[in-house]
């Protein structure tokens, strides 16, 4: 029989800060200011990790006549959605947060749903992972509005520069679901 390590939880005394508390930050924002955008970053990073997941498991599954190039655009994207969880959790904490992580925090701020298990044909799959990567967009304009109301342009500019990425990846995704215009039409068939 296979045993299993008990993982500890570790000691309360140990916690420097809880995940859902802004401390003062060395940027000098207001408490305030910087819980509204901690929040909201906080809500981009779990998208960003349901998002990671599903276009992962869609890499690994992708099979059919394009599953080279859509499986290789596939793995660099989700390279790509990495990087992007990586710089807005760095903002968090220099905002004076804690990102949201594990999978009952991820699932309660994401602005996505998680994928189900199953293997999908991958028409529908590209089309989870293109809603996916709309919901993000639209939420992320929103976020670059409030870090731009705050004041905080540093916020709004590292959201802009990873909403081109999102949205240069849905576009790929979105040439990868258009109807094949060789194919020949005619009701004479």
């Amino acid at each position: 029989m296979m045993r299993t390590p008990h993982l500890r939880s570790p000691d309360s005394s140990h916690v420097r800060q809880k995940w859902d508390e802004v401390t003062d930050n060395e940027l000098r924002l207001d408490r305030d200011v910087a819980d509204a955008l901690v929040t909201a970053l906080n809500s981009d990073v779990s998208g960003l990790y349901i998002l990671f997941n599903q276009v992962r498991k869609h890499h690994w599954l992708v099979e059919g006549a394009e599953s080279k190039p859509i499986g290789d655009f596939l793995e660099e994207a989700a390279g790509r959605l990495t990087e992007m969880t990586d710089d807005i959790a760095v903002r968090i904490t220099a905002l004076g947060g804690v990102p949201v992580c594990g999978p009952m925090g991820v699932r309660q701020h994401a602005p996505i749903f998680i994928e189900e298990a199953h293997h999908y044909d991958i028409r529908s799959s590209l089309e989870r992972d293109l809603d996916g990567y709309a919901t993000l967009a639209v939420q992320w304009r929103e976020h670059i509005e409030l870090a731009d109301r705050l004041g905080d342009t540093a916020t709004s500019e590292l959201l802009r520069q990873h909403l081109r990425t999102l949205e240069a990846d849905a576009h790929v995704l979105d040439q990868y679901l258009a109807g094949d215009t060789l194919v020949r039409h005619d009701a004479t068939r």
